[in-house]
């Protein structure tokens, strides 16, 4: 069942930038639609459309990094009929604006802050919010590649947004998320390398990826959750969060000039008639 899921999400990558339905990609998977909605919930973690969506914008990431096209041309590029509903959905998936995202790659962006002294977990604030804490374990595969490890509360399965509490590691070791909300968060970490970073953003991908389970937070009670890193594969949902693209601390002057000097797209990129 897991290679009928691979194709599917073969065929979206392949195809994102077409009206593709639910039937048609239930077909390369062999499957009924409402089998194969089931199905693919239960391996990837989320729906056949919300991950069509997540390739879509993933790609978006790409073009505008590596490209000069306007942000209109790409919401049409990957699949939006509505520049308006193409930036809405990028800002608040990507964390920026795709003209800010744009820009982040001439400047680098540094990471995430690193969390405070853990806080005690509190009732109910004077804004009426209550808050919990979800600790554990990320055991990372041997290597010797010098990572940044970004361990993130996030409100759907996507890494997404701005996470509500964020970690950062360098190695397997124990993580903490202070002051996550009351209600459901997805675990999510991602791993990028900090040494010999391809100096094209936009070829950037994540090293390592891991998920847990959804957790349920209560106000001060906390949550522990262990974490297993492994190396990115199809079925792993994009991460729309703005890396690994942008964590640099210098950027190069190939990416520098590439956005003073307008050049013709690759034809990989060209829309399908």
């Amino acid at each position: 069942m897991q290679k009928a899921i691979e194709r599917a999400i073969a065929t979206m990558w392949d195809r994102y930038d077409q009206p593709l339905s639910l039937a048609e990609v239930a077909d390369t998977a062999i499957l009924s639609r409402f089998y194969f909605s089931r199905v693919f919930r239960t391996v990837t973690g989320t729906s056949p459309g919300r991950f069509l969506a997540a390739i879509r914008l993933q790609r978006a990431k790409n073009i505008l990094l590596e490209s000069t096209l306007s942000v209109t041309d790409i919401s049409y590029r990957v699949g939006y009929n509505s520049p308006g509903t193409f930036t809405s959905r990028f800002t608040g998936s990507v964390g920026m604006s795709p003209t800010r995202y744009r820009w982040m790659s001439h400047v680098g962006m540094t990471p995430m802050p690193e969390q405070e002294p853990p806080v005690r977990m509190t009732a109910p604030s004077a804004a009426g919010r209550a808050f919990g804490a979800v600790h554990g374990r990320l055991d990372m595969p041997q290597t010797d590649t010098p990572m940044r490890i970004y361990v993130g509360a996030f409100n759907g399965p996507i890494a997404q947004g701005l996470p509500v509490s964020c970690d950062i590691l360098e190695s397997s070791g124990s993580f903490l998320l202070n002051a996550v909300p009351t209600g459901t968060w997805y675990i999510r970490a991602v791993a990028v390398a900090v040494r010999d970073v391809d100096p094209r953003p936009w070829a950037r991908r994540p090293l390592l990826v891991g998920a847990g389970h959804p957790v349920e937070i209560r106000a001060g009670l906390p949550v522990k959750i262990d974490i297993t890193m492994h190396p990115t594969c199809t079925l792993d949902l994009p991460v729309l969060l703005a890396l690994p693209e942008l964590d640099s601390r210098k950027v190069p002057e190939l990416t520098r000039r590439i956005f003073r000097e307008p050049r013709r797209e690759p034809s990989d990129f060209e829309l399908v008639s």
